[in-house]
């Protein structure tokens, strides 16, 4: 396995960085990471590592981002870059998933609500509209996030804003057009940020085939990866072998 850099440029000339991760494998996962997190951060590290032994790896930075240029949109136009990704190297690859986490996971779907190119979809802890996003901000879990922002876990974090009223798509809206991709939803109980009924809802919207897995105790998005690092790469492996 060996790491090319990417820099590639959006439609409406936001610089793209990423990471893509070669071993010769004929599918691709593709890692859409969450608000404030990006390609280098320890965390989405250890996601790519999860797959290496069976798939190419491609870790994106979303504009406003770790090193991509821009400001972040929340989702309304980071779908753009998505789709840049996936078309810089669509020609390599027999089917192409993605793993998306909170804001990412609602980025893929709307990504794949306009395109074949994704073939599945794993949402971990996305919303199913932006507006109804729950900020409990007084729950011990949200404490707890923070303080872990000022450790080594927190290295690297970050992101640079932009318009927050721009108009988004809402994820709700666009999930029956995924067009039979399959997409398996994972949620944790005690998310401080996107409570689980967003992933109930969108399972109900989807289209077959989908799969739901709320897990219990679990935390917002990438953080149960550190709670419960083996199920978690069971669980997404096993969707992955299956639906790819």
């Amino acid at each position: 396995m060996f790491s090319q850099k990417l820099s590639l440029k959006t439609r409406d000339g936001v610089r793209l960085d990423g990471l893509w991760y070669q071993g010769g494998y004929s599918k691709l996962v593709v890692v859409a990471h969450g608000f404030f997190q990006n390609k280098d951060t320890k965390i989405t590290r250890q996601i790519a590592e999860t797959f290496f032994n069976e798939f190419d790896v491609l870790v994106l930075d979303f504009r406003g981002h770790g090193t991509s240029g821009g400001r972040f949109t929340l989702t309304a136009r980071e779908s753009e870059d998505l789709m840049t990704y996936l078309e810089s190297v669509k020609n390599r690859y027999e089917k192409i998933g993605v793993i998306g986490f909170s804001l990412g996971g609602a980025i893929a779907i709307q990504a794949a609500s306009r395109t074949k190119l994704i073939r599945s979809i794993i949402s971990i802890a996305a919303p199913a509209t932006f507006g109804s996003i729950d900020y409990h901000f007084w729950r011990k879990e949200a404490f707890d996030n923070l303080i872990d922002n000022f450790s080594s876990n927190g290295i690297g974090k970050g992101v640079r804003l932009g318009n927050p009223f721009l108009k988004k798509l809402k994820p709700l809206e666009c999930i029956s057009n995924l067009n039979n991709t399959p997409i398996f939803f994972i949620h944790g109980t005690h998310d401080w940020l996107i409570r689980p009924r967003h992933s109930q809802k969108l399972y109900e919207y989807a289209p077959n085939p989908k799969r739901i897995r709320i897990v219990e105790n679990g935390l917002h998005a990438e953080k149960m990866y550190d709670q419960f690092p083996d199920e978690l790469k069971k669980w997404t492996l096993d969707w992955f072998r299956e639906t790819l």
